[in-house]
């Protein structure tokens, strides 16, 4: 809640609540005019919201109770109500603010500025999520780079194709968003790409999710010297906004009839977890789950995205915002959820991808009949000990190279994500009891760490040394099928 909203809720209740003994030693014109004059630098300074509706009616109401005769004195039951109305209306001018805050996201901690821009990618792939045999694959990338100073147009937090869809998901009339104008991003809109060259990263979103809801670990990455091109899966993420206007929003009828029919896959993996099976006896189960299951499809085509990207990067090497400024022979990969597991499937086939990480995604998909030949990062949140826990059996040859298996304590799956900050309700969110700052500053050292080991051979990263440094993060280190450090 902005200080002003908040000075109005108190000024107004005090008022309402204590105006017999008020108004005996202060002139009334005094109250009112003080009233008056926070809304007014409220207005002016921090602009209305549709949250503050309740508290504008308390201003309200307090104007009203002022002009009235604080001798005058109502009826036992009149009081009641009054009371009753008052205490929801209080409450409701608390809570509107605080589940949907002016809230404020971290501020990058490395070296470079943080400048954003769009592309759009048209791809020769046919699309298989829509009904026309004609469209081909596209989707919008945001790319977040390193910048030597801030430009004059901070980006807007989500485009307006993400709060429609967002709004959509939610049955949630659009106007409601509007508010997210009022967020600092830290992010510069078209500001020139800092004179060096830079390693590439590309960001794969959760489902029915959207890069712009991950500035916080984006921005941090791309301070710390990094490009990165985090793209908008079109039909599967929440919404995008593409440069002509249109938006294209999550395929609720699509996302239904890929996965009607589909329980009978996952059942006997759920029932494995719930009857205490032993790891031997269930991983048969859990392979052909992993190997068979619908999201499988969404994950490799997720990857195709990926390699989509990578097939780019060398024209966007050699003219535009980006040119010279990309070091193509050093990429690697990320995502969260089952953007998570794209990344890891993208690692697996693509050999131009040099390390790939996970955050808390399942690893649907081959990997679980082969191993990686690259480093690998998994970054778990810190689910229950009867969490079917699916990654163990996908994970189990490890990676050839370096394979990092880490987790965030007292995190859950959100904690990867803005959305603890967006809606600080736990209840709500599903973040863990984790700070949301702590999360995201470990999730983001680790990440940059682990990159910079990785592709830019950093040989002082403390990547291995992270977890003594942080109390909340446990990790175990292989190398090849030998664990180095627990």
């Amino acid at each position: 809640m902005q200080f002003f909203e908040l000075l109005i809720i108190i000024a107004s209740s005090i008022t309402i609540i204590f105006n017999r003994i008020l108004y005996r030693y202060v002139n009334k014109r005094y109250v009112i005019g003080f009233l008056i004059l926070i809304l007014g630098i409220h207005l002016i300074a921090e602009g209305p919201r549709w949250q503050i509706t309740p508290a504008y009616l308390l201003f309200l109401v307090a104007i009203i109770t002022s002009f009235r005769n604080p001798e005058r004195k109502s009826s036992i039951f009149l009081r009641i109500i009054k009371t009753i109305g008052l205490a929801v209306l209080l409450a409701m001018a608390i809570l509107l603010p605080s589940v949907f805050p002016v809230f404020e996201l971290p501020s990058p901690t490395g070296p470079y500025a943080v400048g954003t821009t769009d592309i759009l990618l048209n791809s020769d792939r046919p699309e298989p999520i829509t009904t026309d045999e004609g469209d081909q694959r596209r989707f919008m990338i945001k790319v977040w780079y390193p910048s030597t100073e801030p430009g004059e147009e901070m980006d807007s937090y989500i485009d307006k194709g993400g709060r429609n869809g967002f709004a959509q998901k939610y049955q949630l009339p659009g106007w409601m968003f509007n508010y997210l104008d009022k967020i600092e991003t830290h992010v510069y809109r078209n500001t020139p790409v800092a004179g060096e060259t830079f390693p590439v990263l590309i960001f794969s979103h959760g489902y029915n999710s959207k890069a712009n809801g991950y500035y916080a670990i984006l921005s941090e990455l791309a301070s710390q010297g990094y490009i990165i091109f985090a793209i908008n899966h079109s039909y599967e993420s929440t919404g995008s906004t593409f440069p002509d206007g249109s938006e294209i929003y999550f395929d609720y009828d699509y996302a239904a009839r890929i996965e009607a029919g589909t329980w009978e896959k996952i059942q006997p993996v759920q029932e494995a977890f719930r009857n205490g099976l032993s790891f031997e006896e269930r991983h048969p189960i859990v392979e052909k789950a992993l190997t068979t299951y619908f999201v499988r499809d969404i994950v490799e085509r997720w990857a195709l995205d990926i390699m989509d990207v990578i097939d780019e990067l060398d024209n966007w090497n050699k003219e535009g915002l980006f040119k010279g400024r990309l070091e193509v022979a050093n990429v690697g990969v990320f995502g969260h959820s089952r953007g998570g597991g794209a990344a890891g499937q993208s690692l697996l086939v693509d050999n131009r991808i040099k390390a790939g990480a996970n955050l808390d995604g399942v690893q649907w998909g081959q990997i679980v009949d082969t191993v990686f030949q690259k480093p690998f990062l998994f970054l778990s949140a810190d689910w229950p000990a009867d969490h079917e826990d699916l990654n163990s059996h996908a994970y189990i040859n490890k990676s050839t190279s370096w394979f990092y298996e880490a987790k965030l304590l007292k995190s859950e799956h959100s904690n990867f994500m803005d959305i603890p900050y967006m809606i600080p309700v736990r209840a709500l969110s599903q973040a863990g009891q984790i700070d949301p700052d702590l999360a995201m500053k470990i999730t983001g050292r680790l990440t940059t760490s682990f990159f910079n080991r990785h592709l830019k051979n950093d040989g002082t990263s403390p990547v291995e040394t992270l977890d003594s440094t942080y109390e909340m993060l446990e990790m175990n280190i292989y190398k090849g099928d030998s664990l180095l450090l627990h």
